[in-house]
């Protein structure tokens, strides 16, 4: 099975519904849902859409910034060897956190902080994955994008992003 065919099989057996509190009954829906402090949790096909343009491999060391509910956490974590994911608001750091301990996930590294910085201590990464638009592309996640990785990061602000890969 290839990588692609592999994320979209734990794709399609991820339950959103597991990573909301609110709109559980409209999880299937291809649409974002609010999770509170004014954030969402994205739309199933840009979370599938923006962890294929990632292009995981089996052995990847990934940094996502903005953990959110855990949804793209989690499917970053069946797709690679291990994950790093930052989360500046409290609330959803620890939710995320016990969320995704809780559904056995072992290969996810936590921490609450100001995702633009990254993660230093554990870098270079092969992928970075951004999960929140940037005005630009922060050069401290330059910095820790290993030799030939990649990086997934909407780029823009209000109503106008591009998705950088």
């Amino acid at each position: 099975m290839s990588n692609k065919e592999r994320i979209i099989d734990y794709y399609k057996k991820l339950d959103r519904s597991y990573f909301m509190e609110d709109y559980k009954e409209d999880s299937h829906r291809d649409t974002p849902f609010p999770i509170g402090f004014g954030q969402t949790i994205s739309q199933p096909s840009l979370v599938l859409k923006m962890t294929l343009l990632l292009d995981i491999e089996k052995d990847s060391k990934v940094l996502e910034i903005g953990t959110g509910s855990g949804y793209q956490t989690a499917l970053l974590s069946k797709a690679s060897k291990e994950v790093y994911t930052i989360e500046r608001i409290k609330e959803l750091y620890k939710k995320a956190k016990n969320r995704l301990k809780s559904a056995g996930y072992k290969n996810i590294k936590f921490k609450l902080g100001d995702g633009s910085l990254g993660w230093s201590e554990n870098a270079p990464y092969d992928r970075i994955m951004v999960t929140a638009a940037a005005e630009k592309v922060p050069q401290a996640l330059l910095n820790q994008l290993a030799k030939n990785g990649k990086m997934v990061i909407p780029v823009g602000s209000g109503f106008i992003q591009d998705l950088l890969f």
